[in-house]
């Protein structure tokens, strides 16, 4: 087997979410995903738990927005510095679109798959609260602002998601944030 080549992990994400688009996640063992991509079963599990995670690099994704949130000015208001944090995200999904959506569609048809989607996304909210909270924004505006913000993150990337044609996913969340405020403010 080709473990030694570069970039194992890429290529275990890219055979896992082949063969759950393929045969459907139920079907597919780690043991298929590790032979596709040219791996060892004990490869696969160096990068990840189970066959789920490889669907979840959410790590990159919370790594993106808390050093995107470590960047806004101090002076910017906690839900404002979190509108500006979760645009950062284009930089993640751009160029990527069909992948994405290959992957939400694996999620959006197992019901595990979604549940453990909801806990990386609380994941990323208690990341953004405890950096807002480091930037001295105290509670509960703090997690307010996170919890907020995840909500509209949500609804931003399935909106995104979903569109043929979408426009760049920072301008998704600006539309959603702006939808917030308007929902907010009785318009």
């Amino acid at each position: 087997m080709g473990r030694w080549e570069p970039n194992a992990r890429g290529r275990l994400e890219q055979a896992a979410l082949d063969l759950y688009s393929e045969r459907g996640f139920d079907a597919t063992t780690v043991k298929e995903i590790a032979q596709r991509a040219g791996v060892t079963e004990r490869t696969f599990f160096r990068h990840f738990a189970d066959k789920r995670e490889v669907l979840f690099p959410v790590h990159a994704l919370q790594d993106v927005l808390v050093a995107a949130l470590a960047e806004v000015p101090a002076d910017v208001p906690p839900l404002d510095a979190v509108s500006v944090t979760l645009q950062s995200a284009t930089d993640v999904f751009e160029g990527r679109g069909e992948t994405v959506r290959r992957r939400q569609a694996v999620i959006a048809a197992h019901p595990e798959l979604r549940e453990r989607e909801l806990i990386k996304l609380a994941a990323i909210a208690a990341a953004i609260a405890a950096e807002l909270r480091r930037r001295a924004v105290a509670e509960p505006y703090a997690s307010l602002a996170a919890e907020t913000g995840v909500a509209v993150f949500k609804t931003a990337f399935e909106r995104w998601v979903n569109d043929p044609d979408p426009p760049d996913f920072a301008q998704v969340v600006r539309d959603t944030f702006d939808a917030l405020r308007a929902v907010t403010s009785g318009r």
